[in-house]
């Protein structure tokens, strides 16, 4: 408490910087906007799923709920930046890719859908061609985190915004976490509202609704989060998380807050290792999470990570195999019985953008 109390502090004091981030931005828009900065489209769909802010939205589940609604039906590839990977450039991952070399999110695309092309390129206007020329069957592009990246034009922005950390109440960075202007939001052709109580009520979604204002043409939804069957690291084996459970929850992500609560609620109790996000774990990390785990004297113990956290520690499969150390699997759930919807207007627009070229 007293740390978010001093964090908060300092980046009110940065609220001088928070000003000129929030000019430098707004000059870029309209540069775009009035066409002085170009944007490029393609001829395919183009699928985007961004945010407004830094921080965990929901914009990897996404992408994956996307991948899930569309591969059986269309050869879909992933472009994402790759962030924190240790190559540059273009990539296209292959059967001995590994999370140092694309990126931890991109490398989870990879891992549960192996059939589709996962790309990486920090310059999306440069990676698509590259993309098509080694995969020139592709029918559908999904853009990550690339909402914010207007030099090329989307045919489809999906916009995600936190529900306790909604767009139209935070401020830009550093004071705050915005790195697009709020207007931009207009931008959009659908909005959802991430990590909502999975009881939220009909009064409280008009009321978010009123405060995001969507114009006429956009579509607004609410998710919340859902959580599978917890697997082994390496075996795969299912695990059932019960009240006996003593859990080490290791993580390293933006925001663990969800994912506490549930392993709170599900287990006796747990401990954390938390680190950074997208944090690349080394020996000496691996030796001190055993040693913390081997430190609870419950026989009923496991170690529990997720998908993302669980790519960057692959590379230790051989030192973990005989660990219990299990993956837990996050996905969108979508509320008030829309997920027909969302999923009719994805597909919608890939019919429509194929008739009309």
């Amino acid at each position: 408490m007293i740390f978010d109390f001093l964090l908060r502090s300092f980046r009110i004091l940065l609220f001088p910087l928070a000003l000129v981030y929030w000019l430098i931005i707004w000059v870029r828009n309209k540069l775009y906007d009035n066409n002085i900065f170009k944007s490029s489209g393609f001829g395919l769909p183009l699928i985007s799923v961004g945010n407004l802010s830094v921080g965990g939205t929901g914009k990897s589940p996404m992408v994956e709920y996307i991948v899930a609604l569309l591969y059986k039906k269309y050869r879909v590839a992933t472009l994402s930046r790759g962030y924190k990977r240790k190559t540059k450039g273009y990539s296209l991952a292959n059967g001995n890719t590994t999370a140092l070399e694309i990126g931890d999110e991109p490398m989870q695309f990879h891992v549960k859908f192996p059939g589709i092309a996962v790309a990486v390129g920090e310059q999306r206007i440069e990676a698509i061609p590259q993309l098509l020329h080694d995969r020139p069957e592709t029918e559908c592009i999904i853009l990550d985190d690339a909402f914010q990246h207007r030099a090329i034009k989307a045919g489809l922005d999906i916009l995600l915004t936190e529900h306790d950390n909604l767009f139209v109440y935070d401020f830009y960075l550093p004071t705050g976490d915005l790195r697009d202007l709020k207007s931009s939001y207009k931008r959009a052709e659908i909005i959802v509202v991430t990590k909502c109580n999975p009881d939220l009520s009909l009064q409280a979604k008009k009321n978010i609704i009123e405060i995001v204002k969507p114009l006429p043409h956009q579509k607004i939804f609410f998710t919340a989060i859902e959580y599978g069957s917890c697997y082994h690291l390496v075996n795969k084996n299912l695990f059932n998380l019960n009240a006996i459970t003593e859990v080490l929850l290791l993580t390293g992500i933006a925001n663990p807050k969800p994912l506490k609560k549930w392993v709170e609620e599900y287990s006796k109790t747990y401990t954390i290792a938390e680190y950074t996000d997208h944090y690349i774990f080394n020996i000496d990390d691996l030796k001190e999470i055993i040693t913390r785990f081997e430190a609870i004297e419950s026989k009923e113990k496991i170690i529990l990570t997720t998908e993302k956290d669980a790519v960057r520690l692959a590379k230790f499969a051989n030192e973990l195999k005989e660990l219990p150390v299990y993956v837990i699997p996050v996905r969108h759930h979508f509320l008030f019985d829309e997920g027909k919807l969302f999923n009719e207007t994805v597909e919608t627009f890939i019919k429509n953008f194929k008739k009309t070229n």
